[in-house]
C-alpha cells in the first residue's frame, strides 16, 4: 500500500514538475472547496446537536417548573397548617384556662397524610400542646435543635429544616420517621401575659420524596433538592452519599443561577437545570448526563466521523503536494537568506520549484553576487576611512605640552636640579615610547596606565606639587585590551580645569576595574566641578575645554572608543559643583592576547 502511494505521489510530482504556480493554486482552491463542503456538513451536524440540547434544556426547565409547582403546593399546605394553628388556636386562647389540644388534633387528622406531628413549645422547651403524641423524652431538650434556635431568632419568618429523624417524643409504636420541620416563633398568652414560644410542624419527608422521585429526566437523569447553603434535602441516592460511596456537586450547584448550566463533574459532562423554590430558598436541581442527549445520534456521529476522516485525508494529501511544490523551495530560499543575514558569505542559493520560484531564486543569486561585490568595496572604504580617522584623532597631540616639558627640563638643568631633570626626561621618554607603540592602536591596560603615570609624573613636577595623585588598578585588568592614549586627555582635563585653583590641595585618582563583561577606568578629581547639565553637554560641545587641552579632548576620546567598540561604550561624566568630577571610560572586557592574534592573522 505504501509503495502504491509513493508511486502515485511520484507520478503526480512528475506531472506537476513543470507546472506553473497558477496550476498549483487552482488545485488548492479545489481542495479548499471540498473542505468547505465538509465544514458546512459538520456545522449542520453540530447545529442539529445544539438544537437537540436546547430542546432538552427547555424540557428540563418545564419539568422543574412542574416540580416547583407541586412542591410549592405541598409546602403551602404545611404553611396553612402552621398559620391555622397559630392564628385560629394559639392567638385566641389563654393557655392558663383554655386548651388547644382539640384544635391540634383536628388539624392533624385533616392533614395526617402529610403530617407527622404538631407541637407547641414554651421558650423553656416545655411542651404546651401536641398532637398526636405529647410526651417528650426525658433525655431530649428541644432548645438544642437548630429548628428551635433559628425560629427564636426569626420572629416573623418560617423556617424549613433539612431532613432529619424526629425523635423528640416517646412513641408507643417506636416509629421514628424522616421529617422536614417547619418552625416559627409564636406568642403564648398565659394569664393575660404574653410569652415567647415555638410552633413545630413536622412534615412527612416521604411527601417531598414522592414529588421529586416521579420526575422523568431521561435515561439516567434525576432531580434532587438542596437548601440555600447546598445541604441535600432529597436525593435519589441519598443513602449512598451519606455513606461516602458516591459524591454530588451540590455545594457548587447551590451558587448557580436559575436556568441551565453545563458542567463537568468527576469527568462526566452533564446538563444542570436549577430552579429556586421562592420563599424557602430551597433549590431544585435537575441532572441530565450529556451522553443521554447524544446517545440516540450514534449513527449520525459515525457518518460525520467518516466524512471528517475522508476530508482530512484529502486535506493532508493536498497539503503534502502543495507544500512539496511551493513551500519547500521557498523555505530553501528563506534558509539561504537567513545564512546571508548571519554573515555567511558563500551560500549556495537554491534554484528549484515552480517556474516562478526558480526565477526568484536566480534573481536572489544574482543580487547576492552584486551585494558581495558592493560589500567588499564598502568594507575596504570603511576600513580605510576608519584608519584615517583614528590616525587623525591620535595625531592631534598638543605640541605645547612637549615644548613646556623641554623648557622645564632646561630650567632644571640650569638650576642644577639634575635629579628632577632626569626624572622628567625618563618619564618623557617612556611617555613617547608608549604613545608610538609601533603604530598600534590597541595596547594593554598595563601600558595605558604606565603612560598615564608618566604623564602625571611630568605634570606634577611642572606644577611644583600643586596636586597629588594615586592609581588603583585591579590585577586582573592589567592584561586586558585598551585603546591607546585615552586616559592622558582625561588627566589633562582634570589638571587644567580641576586643579587650577586648588592651591596644593588637589587630588587625582585613577581607578581601573572590571565588572562582568565591562572594563571601567575612572579619572576622579576633587576640583571645582560643574553642574551635571553642563557635564552632559561636554561630549557634544568641547569649545570650553579644548582651549587648554591637548587637542584630543573628551569628545575625541569618546568617538575613538565608539569607533572601535561600538556606540554602547564610550565616556560617562559625573560632576557636582565644589565636589569634583568623575570621568568614566567604559569598554568591553577583551583579552589583549586574543586581539593580537586576530591582528596577526589579518
Amino acid at each position: 500500500m505504501l509503495k502504491l502511494i509513493r508511486a502515485s505521489v511520484q507520478r503526480i510530482v512528475g506531472y506537476f514538475k513543470n507546472a506553473s504556480i497558477q496550476h498549483i493554486i487552482s488545485i488548492s482552491f479545489t481542495g479548499i472547496a471540498v473542505i468547505g463542503m465538509i465544514v458546512v456538513g459538520g456545522a449542520l451536524y453540530l447545529r442539529f446537536i445544539n438544537s437537540t440540547e436546547d430542546m432538552v434544556s427547555e424540557n428540563n426547565k418545564s419539568m422543574l417548573d412542574q416540580v416547583n409547582l407541586n412542591l410549592d403546593n405541598y409546602l403551602r399546605n404545611m404553611m396553612k397548617v402552621s398559620d391555622a394553628t397559630y392564628y385560629n388556636a394559639i392567638k385566641k386562647k389563654d393557655l392558663a384556662s383554655d386548651s388547644i389540644d382539640k384544635e391540634l388534633d383536628l388539624l392533624y387528622e385533616t392533614n395526617k397524610d402529610s403530617l407527622i406531628s404538631i407541637c407547641v413549645f414554651s421558650q423553656n422547651g416545655e411542651v404546651v400542646a401536641a398532637s398526636p403524641v405529647v410526651q417528650l423524652k426525658t433525655s431530649v431538650d428541644p432548645r438544642e435543635n437548630d429548628w428551635f434556635t433559628i425560629a427564636g431568632n426569626k420572629k416573623e419568618n418560617l423556617h424549613f429544616s433539612t431532613p432529619h429523624v424526629q425523635n423528640l417524643f416517646q412513641d408507643p409504636d417506636s416509629k421514628y420517621r424522616w421529617v422536614v420541620s417547619l418552625s416559627r416563633a409564636v406568642e403564648l398568652t398565659n394569664n393575660k401575659k404574653t410569652t415567647s414560644g415555638v410552633l413545630l410542624v413536622d412534615m412527612n419527608f416521604s411527601g417531598i420524596e414522592q414529588i421529586c422521585k416521579n420526575v422523568n429526566m431521561g435515561k439516567s437523569g434525576y432531580v434532587y433538592l438542596i437548601d440555600r447553603e447546598g445541604e441535600i434535602i432529597y436525593h435519589p441516592r441519598q443513602q449512598l452519599i451519606y455513606s461516602n460511596l458516591i459524591e454530588e456537586n451540590n455545594k457548587a450547584e447551590a451558587d448557580y443561577e436559575d436556568g441551565n448550566h453545563v458542567e463537568t463533574f468527576q469527568g462526566e459532562k452533564r446538563l444542570v437545570t436549577v430552579k429556586t423554590v421562592g420563599y424557602t430558598g430551597w433549590r431544585i436541581v435537575g441532572i441530565t448526563p450529556m451522553l443521554d442527549i447524544t446517545s440516540d445520534y450514534s449513527q449520525m456521529s459515525i457518518f460525520a466521523v467518516f466524512i471528517m476522516t475522508f476530508a482530512i485525508f484529502i486535506l493532508v494529501f493536498l497539503n503534502m503536494f502543495v507544500s512539496s511544490r511551493i513551500a519547500n523551495p521557498i523555505r530553501s530560499l528563506e534558509k539561504c537568506v537567513k545564512k546571508l543575514e548571519n554573515g555567511v558569505k558563500d551560500v549556495d542559493i537554491s534554484v528549484r520549484g515552480s517556474y516562478e520560484v526558480q526565477h526568484l531564486g536566480k534573481a536572489i543569486k544574482s543580487m547576492v553576487n552584486q551585494m558581495h561585490i558592493l560589500m567588499e568595496n564598502i568594507m575596504i572604504q570603511q576600513e580605510s576611512k576608519r584608519k584615517s580617522e583614528l590616525n587623525a584623532l591620535q595625531a592631534q597631540i598638543n605640541p605645547h605640552f612637549l615644548y613646556n616639558t623641554l623648557d622645564s627640563i632646561i630650567w632644571m638643568i640650569e638650576n642644577e636640579n639634575y635629579d628632577g631633570a632626569i626624572t622628567m626626561v625618563t618619564a618623557l621618554a617612556k611617555l613617547f615610547r608608549i604613545s608610538l607603540s609601533k603604530g598600534k592602536n590597541i595596547i594593554t591596560v598595563r601600558d595605558e596606565i604606565e603612560h598615564a603615570r608618566n604623564y602625571l609624573t611630568i605634570q606634577n613636577i611642572r606644577y611644583k606639587n600643586k596636586f597629588t595623585y594615586s592609581i588603583e588598578v585591579e590585577e586582573e585588568t592589567l592584561d586586558l585590551a585598551s585603546i591607546k592614549l585615552i586616559i592622558q586627555p582625561l588627566i589633562e582635563n582634570a589638571i587644567y580645569h580641576g586643579m587650577e585653583f586648588m592651591g596644593g590641595d588637589g587630588e587625582i585618582l585613577i581607578k581601573a576595574y572590571a565588572k562582568e563583561d565591562n572594563l571601567y577606568i575612572d579619572v576622579i578629581d576633587n576640583g571645582l566641578g560643574m553642574l551635571q547639565e553642563v557635564a552632559d553637554t561636554l561630549l557634544t560641545n568641547e569649545s570650553r575645554i579644548e582651549k587648554k587641552s591637548s587637542g584630543i579632548g573628551l569628545k575625541n576620546v569618546h568617538e575613538r572608543i565608539q569607533l572601535y567598540f561600538g556606540t554602547s561604550y564610550g565616556l560617562e561624566i559625573y560632576s557636582e559643583p565644589d565636589e569634583g568630577t568623575t570621568i568614566r571610560i567604559h569598554m568591553p572586557v577583551k583579552e589583549y592576547s586574543k586581539i593580537k592574534k586576530e591582528e596577526e592573522l589579518r
